[in-house]
């Protein structure tokens, strides 16, 4: 069982900036593909972005434009999620995922565990 926590979210004013950070309890954390995936009120959750256990391949979610960046530290147990210019349309509430087969995907039914999510909110 691995236990994720995130943190970082809050209250941000549109073209700000957050880092959340996602920590994994497993040591075998270096192996899992990890992703972001967000959820607005009354939308399906949805991918946000990838990155393999090596860091070495990152997938974003085409609309995002280069605005966020996903990156992990396997010494730390931790990913990343920086973002960048943030709109009114990225408040959501944001939980990584873990899975363990190999490969990044978009549908969240690949994965097998969850953090219980960090809320943000961009607004004037």
């Amino acid at each position: 069982q691995v236990l994720l926590l995130e943190s970082g979210g809050g209250l941000v004013q549109p073209g700000g900036s957050l880092k959340l950070s996602c920590t994994a309890s497993d040591r075998t954390f270096f192996t899992y593909p990890m992703a972001w995936f967000r959820q607005a009120p009354g939308r399906e959750r949805e991918f946000v972005s990838g990155i393999n256990g090596s860091a070495t391949s990152q997938v974003y979610q085409t609309s995002l434009n280069g605005r966020f960046r996903i990156s992990r530290d396997n010494a730390q147990n931790t990913i990343y999620l920086q973002m960048n210019n943030l709109k009114v349309e990225d408040t959501a509430t944001y939980y990584c995922a873990a899975k363990t087969t190999l490969g990044i995907e978009a549908q969240p039914d690949k994965y097998n565990f969850w953090g219980q999510g960090t809320q943000v909110t961009v607004s004037t």
